[in-house]
């Protein structure tokens, strides 16, 4: 049962990781707006956008899932403080939809690290090797 969960929380947030990448990469007037209020237009949306592809990526393939959903887990803890600090909750009357996908991504990668927390413990033993979290 683990597994399927597993696999379902990192399918999960590989869509909604790769759904977001559209606008991103097509300078949709919302992103655009979101990463100048940041004061990182064009460069942070083009290159997080990147960054959010190869994350999705690793979801995607089991074997590299752990490490995917650490990154996830970072970058969508900068989304959501992004939310709080500087954007606001609801973005260009959004009605919080981004907020809320950012904290179901946040909890889809969460989920699927906690259970793998068997590579992580792998991880720490081999002397922090990063060949182990591929494995």
């Amino acid at each position: 049962m683990k597994k399927y969960i597993e696999r379902i929380t990192s399918l999960v947030a590989a869509v909604i990781l790769l759904q977001t990448l559209y606008f991103k990469f097509t300078g949709a007037p919302e992103s655009v707006y979101i990463f100048s209020q940041l004061g990182v237009e064009p460069y942070g949306r083009i290159g997080l956008g990147i960054v959010e592809l190869i994350t999705a990526v690793l979801l995607i393939i089991k074997r590299t899932s752990f490490v995917g959903a650490l990154m996830g887990v970072g970058i969508m803890t900068g989304a959501i403080f992004s939310h709080l600090f500087v954007l606001g909750i609801v973005v260009k009357n959004d009605g919080g939809t981004l907020f809320a996908l950012a904290i179901l991504v946040f909890t889809m990668c969460l989920i699927t690290a906690i259970l793998q927390k068997d590579k992580w413990m792998t991880f720490k033993k081999s002397g922090m090797s990063f060949e182990t979290l591929f494995t």
